[in-house]
């Protein structure tokens, strides 16, 4: 896991380069690497590497050179060796890095190398042949932006790496897209290819550009869903199955020369992670699980610890628990939002952060249960849309209306439709709820949950890994019967039978209730104060009805968008005022 950043088309760009990636060098604390593009007479540039050392600790620098190309990444490749064995390259290799594989498969055949790749990435390849290519992972679980003006183009894995620094006397304030910002306060994250920066924008997941003349042309977007495989019919082959395909991805994913361990929710996605896990191990996993406490002891929301705690004793695990209060609440809220550069309002962020600040030091890669309910069917909203109308089904996407984004609402949900509409002829015939999965995979899950994962972690030099979000795992799990997937009220009908069977002890047919934080009462107590100063922010004066928004924070009807609106001051007073974290959160608050 790194940070990556690069200018193509651009002679003496090194100085440029450097300054970029310190911009990011928390994705890397390891150390920084600056090279200008050399001996190819149609490329020019630089390219820099912020590293956070996981494979081949020694040797794994970046940027890379075998067989004439040179390749920055971030993320992890873990069929390397499978690679290395198949084609034999083991006399080939100069280092022990997961990347270098990449290399000399490119230099072999080309472009169908990219195709070839396990795993997680963002990455830059130029190669012998003199082309350039920036390529993401299928899921999106790696970032990947860029930007592009004269003829030179410019990528990083995050935005603030291609934005002017916060100096001079108007802190060169950037200029802000409102479409993106409309689907952030609509749908709390923004879809399509285009940032809430003007002028900073997306690869897609799964994309292949070929950079031509400065700009990024796209050659194709490869789905994160791979065509079908036969699966047996019957239940109990059908588990057998499972079982093969999560030990083989969970065996993958903890690839690595430095200390891993888990995110442990209680749940049924990261109790699988943590069984499988416990059965690959011979010591103790170590697990860090997050609860919540107020003055009064109660939240009046599920505290996660009882039953992870439960998990925990039945699997053997090195279990760590992690209190998040009130002042966590206050005091992470604006680290949050300066990690999300790119924003999200997803009030789950802050235990993702607060959980990778308390593993910094004892864990380097943490394995979590991302992409479980995407696969296997899991959120009350799929069951929703199988239910006929009559009976109050409805589609499992966002509603176009707002309380407080005047008539803004219905045109993000459109924007919505259109970006995470499957794509293919491996998605004709799909049911109503492979639908509904299919868009959240293609939306929700890399423009949100991998987005805060990514963030949250790599603010404290940690690499997040998904074994759910895997080819195979995916081949198997989306492609389920719905039957497999839902029964009655029930969701993630066959993991939780697979979990019955290697965990009793972790309840998995409890009913899933959802994961909330007490940010309500928290933000109770200041909403007096609150109201009208955010009402006043430029941000929210462009984009919402001011009236409807005083409403928010004045009437207890409303309680639940007290909470976006605050997350988006905040992070507007960081990213789009270049405040402070202190200084943005201060405005709006009185200290007591």
């Amino acid at each position: 896991m790194c940070g990556i950043v690069g200018l193509i088309g651009s002679g003496g760009a090194a100085a440029e380069a450097e300054a970029m990636v310190r911009t990011i060098a928390h994705r890397g604390p390891d150390g920084v690497r600056v090279e200008t593009i050399e001996g190819l007479p149609l490329v020019k540039g630089a390219l820099a590497h912020a590293r956070l050392s996981i494979i081949d600790l020694e040797g794994g620098w970046q940027p890379l050179h075998a067989a004439g190309c040179t390749v920055i990444g971030n993320g992890e490749i873990y069929n390397y060796r499978e690679l290395i064995e198949e084609f034999g390259l083991q006399d080939k290799l100069t280092t022990g890095s997961d990347f270098e594989p990449l290399l000399h498969l490119y230099a072999k055949e080309g472009e169908k190398a990219f195709d070839r790749l396990r795993g997680m990435y963002a990455f830059c390849l130029v190669g012998a042949d003199g082309r350039v290519w920036l390529v993401r992972d299928p899921f999106g679980i790696k970032p990947l932006y860029y930007s592009q003006a004269e003829g030179v183009l410019k990528f990083a894995s995050e935005p603030r790496a291609l934005l002017a620094p916060p100096s001079g006397p108007n802190r060169n304030v950037p200029g802000i897209d409102n479409e993106p910002l409309q689907d952030l306060l609509a749908l709390n994250y923004s879809v399509g290819r285009n940032t809430v920066f003007r002028g900073v924008r997306r690869l897609k997941p799964g994309e292949i550009a070929e950079v031509v003349y400065g700009r990024p042309a796209p050659k194709r977007v490869r789905s994160p869903l791979p065509k079908p495989k036969p699966l047996p019919h019957d239940e109990q082959g059908l588990l057998n199955a499972l079982d093969r395909v999560l030990e083989d991805s969970v065996n993958v994913h903890q690839r690595s020369d430095v200390p891993y361990g888990l995110f442990l929710s209680g749940g049924v996605d990261s109790t699988v992670i943590a069984a499988m896990m416990s059965r690959l191990n011979e010591r103790p996993v170590t697990a860090y699980t997050c609860g919540f406490e107020t003055a009064s002891g109660k939240t009046g929301v599920r505290d996660e610890r009882g039953p992870a705690e439960k998990v925990a004793r039945a699997l053997n695990l090195d279990w760590r628990d992690i209190a998040f209060t009130e002042e966590d609440f206050w005091r992470v809220l604006p680290s949050v939002a300066h990690a999300l550069d790119e924003p999200t309002v997803d009030y789950a962020a802050l235990p993702t952060y607060k959980l990778a600040e308390a593993a910094k030091g004892t864990l380097t890669v943490v394995l979590t249960g991302e992409g479980g309910d995407e696969l296997f069917g899991g959120y009350g909203r799929y069951r929703r849309a199988l239910r006929p109308a009559i009976f109050g089904g409805r589609e499992a996407g966002p509603r176009a209306d707002s309380v407080f984004l005047r008539d803004h609402g219905r045109a993000a949900v459109e924007r919505w439709r259109q970006a995470t509409e499957p794509q293919g002829a491996e998605m004709a015939g799909l049911s109503r709820l492979q639908q509904a999965q299919a868009r959240d995979i293609n939306g929700w899950l890399p423009s949100d949950l991998l987005l805060k994962l990514d963030r949250c972690l790599m603010a404290h030099g940690l690499e997040g890994r998904t074994p759910f979000l895997d080819p195979e795992v995916a081949r198997f799990g989306f492609y389920l019967p719905d039957r497999f997937k839902v029964r009655g009220r029930m969701g993630k009908w066959l993991l939780r039978r697979w979990l019955h069977r290697h965990c009793p002890g972790a309840d998995p047919f409890a009913r899933k209730s959802g994961f909330t934080t007490p940010v309500q009462a928290w933000i109770a107590p200041r909403a007096a104060e609150l109201g009208p100063r955010i009402a006043a922010l430029e941000g929210v004066r462009n984009t919402c009805d001011l009236q409807a928004v005083r409403a928010v924070f004045d009437e207890e009807r409303y309680t639940e968008h007290r909470w976006p609106l605050l997350f988006f001051a905040v992070w507007w007073g960081i990213h789009a005022e270049r405040m402070t974290p202190k200084e943005a959160l201060g405005r709006l608050i009185n200290e007591t």
